[in-house]
């Protein structure tokens, strides 16, 4: 596998690309290289950002928790599924979203301008659209009321329908992929992702780089959320070996999600010819 061409403008994942968290979002580690490559890419002029499918915290948090283990994104360069669903949702109008996430996922939502309701609130039964995305501590009460809503015509977007991610201790499970099982199985309505592999998401990583979906560099360890996201919108995929998908799993992997280069991590980019 060689690169079709070679990009203009890279988009990073978080968890097993640039940082192995744990298990409760609480701790990062940073992969050897990581830093190293971006700050390379800063020298060269080459655009970046970084996009996590983990919707838990704003940008404006999660950010400096990356610097702090010495890994260099300023809060404009860092992206999540809210940050997509919250132009999306502004853009169709929404009048009021029901947000089954924790605090951080509707303040990152207000932030945008998007007005949002939590479960135990009296709005929630007048909700428009229903926004599934990190929510830990969710419940059978806050599942039945989304399947009402649903029911009743509301919107069903998700941040991620991804079932897994890389944490430092081992593959875990996405909450939003299981809760979004559940609204799906009851509704016969399968959610819209905002996230990873999404178009939406690949638009808005366009848009950031200022650069054409197809000289995107997609760089990341999972074979639906940055793979199957490249291969869909033409861009460039750059898989890495450092998270949940091992070199003989990349090599197995069927056309629609195949990245067009593997390497072991992202240090590697700074010894192949990825980026000039």
């Amino acid at each position: 596998m060689t690169l079709i061409r070679r990009p203009k403008g890279f988009m990073f994942d978080l968890d097993g690309t640039l940082i192995l968290s744990d298990r409760k979002l609480g701790g990062y580690t940073v992969i050897p290289g990581a830093a190293e490559a971006l700050r390379a890419l800063d020298t060269r002029g080459i655009p970046w950002i970084a996009m996590t499918n983990g919707s838990a915290y704003p940008a404006s948090v999660q950010a400096p928790r990356l610097r702090a283990v010495g890994l260099p994104v300023r809060d404009e360069r860092l992206f999540t599924p809210n940050s997509v669903a919250g132009k999306v949702m502004l853009d169709r109008g929404y009048e009021r979203v029901l947000v089954l996430g924790t605090q951080g996922v509707a303040d990152a939502l207000t932030e945008l301008g998007v007005t949002c309701v939590l479960p135990e609130d009296e709005a929630a039964h007048r909700a428009d659209a229903v926004y599934v995305a990190w929510h830990p501590d969710c419940t059978m009460p806050h599942i039945h009321l989304a399947c009402e809503r649903v029911l009743d015509g509301a919107a069903f977007l998700t941040a991620s329908d991804v079932p897994f991610f890389a944490t430092k201790d081992g593959r875990s499970f996405g909450y939003s992929c299981a809760i979004n099982g559940a609204i799906a199985r009851v509704t016969g309505r399968e959610p819209e992702p905002c996230g990873k592999p999404s178009a939406l998401a690949l638009t808005l990583i366009a848009e950031q780089l200022g650069v054409a979906e197809t000289d995107v560099g997609v760089v990341g360890d999972d074979a639906v959320a940055e793979m199957q996201m490249a291969r869909a919108g033409g861009a460039i995929g750059i898989a890495v070996a450092s998270g949940s998908t091992s070199r003989a799993e990349w090599a197995a992997q069927p056309p629609e999600r195949t990245p067009h280069v593997v390497i072991d991590s992202v240090a590697d980019l700074l010894t192949g010819d990825l980026i000039g």
